[in-house]
């Protein structure tokens, strides 16, 4: 796989500095130089210390990804949403882990689906990148970025706050405001290796904004955007506001569905290799849209 940048500017500048403004990052240099990729420029080898002049092509190289043989595939079905070059978007039915346990003798999630469709399409790259997890029993959106540069890119977007996700949840009672930000901290229960809890001495920033949508007789239909990504943040949050998310049982929701209504509806982010934004929108499930139907 190759990508490759024409340099404009006038002054001379290094070739990693010029590949580290296009976000490669060092570690993939590395990859390209060390192991089985290249970097060029005007076809040339070169080495990241070389000085690039105006109207000088760089060019990345990047080897073909190999699978690992600890991950198995599987031919269960995904449900694409999105597809290009460059990332995989699928839509996460509840019951599916993101990533496979370790403790099953066969492993079922996204990451052996996928791997099994990369299987079935004789892509180059094998590698099951995924950049962003649900909860086995959240639905909606999941990314798996298609090669390393994809999946560095898409971190980088993440740690700096510049990918948007949205969410959709029932919540239990009557919440009195439309639009309100949750503001506490969260930290591991010391209780339990799973769930979380809010805490102001060990928490760590959680911001959670969300808007009433939807009221019913017992609960209410909320948008959600995360300001910080913590584990269970939304189910915490809510909870600790005394509208924890119907069929949520783990943080005290009534058992009005069968899996915690959550869905990851909404994602907006920026495509380098595109430069343009990609929005995705995934429709609410079946068993949420019934339950708001009934509400």
């Amino acid at each position: 796989m190759k990508f490759s940048w024409t340099y404009q500017d006038s002054a001379p500048i290094k070739v990693r500095t010029f590949l580290g403004m296009h976000g490669v990052t060092r570690a993939l240099m590395i990859v390209a130089k060390y192991h089985g990729g290249d970097i060029l420029v005007n076809g040339q080898h070169v080495w990241t210390i070389n000085l690039m002049q105006t109207g000088d092509q760089a060019t990345l190289v990047l080897p073909d990804e190999t699978a690992s043989e600890n991950v198995d595939s599987s031919d269960d079905p995904i449900d694409i949403l999105y597809e290009d070059n460059d990332y995989l978007i699928l839509n996460k039915p509840a019951g599916v882990a993101s990533v496979p346990a370790h403790n099953v003798a066969r492993a079922d999630s996204l990451v052996n689906r996928v791997k099994g469709y990369y299987q079935r399409q004789n892509y180059a790259d094998q590698v099951t990148h995924i950049a962003t997890r649900l909860d086995k029993n959240t639905s909606g959106i999941v990314v798996f970025p298609k090669h390393h540069f994809a999946h560095s890119a898409f971190d980088q977007q993440l740690k700096q706050h510049r990918v948007v996700k949205k969410y959709q949840a029932i919540v239990a009672g009557n919440l009195t405001v439309q639009h309100g930000l949750i503001d506490a901290p969260i930290q591991r229960d010391p209780e339990s290796f799973v769930k979380r809890q809010v805490g102001a001495v060990a928490g760590k920033n959680s911001q959670t904004e969300y808007w009433r949508q939807r009221q019913g007789k017992r609960a209410c239909l909320v948008s959600v955007l995360l300001h910080t990504g913590r584990t269970h943040q939304i189910r915490v949050h809510f909870s600790y506001l005394k509208h924890p998310l119907v069929g949520d049982d783990m943080y005290g929701g009534p058992d009005w569905m069968q899996r915690q209504a959550l869905h990851c509806g909404n994602l907006n982010f920026y495509s380098p290799f595109l430069q343009r934004y990609i929005e995705i929108n995934c429709p609410l499930p079946a068993d949420m849209q019934e339950f708001i139907d009934q509400m």
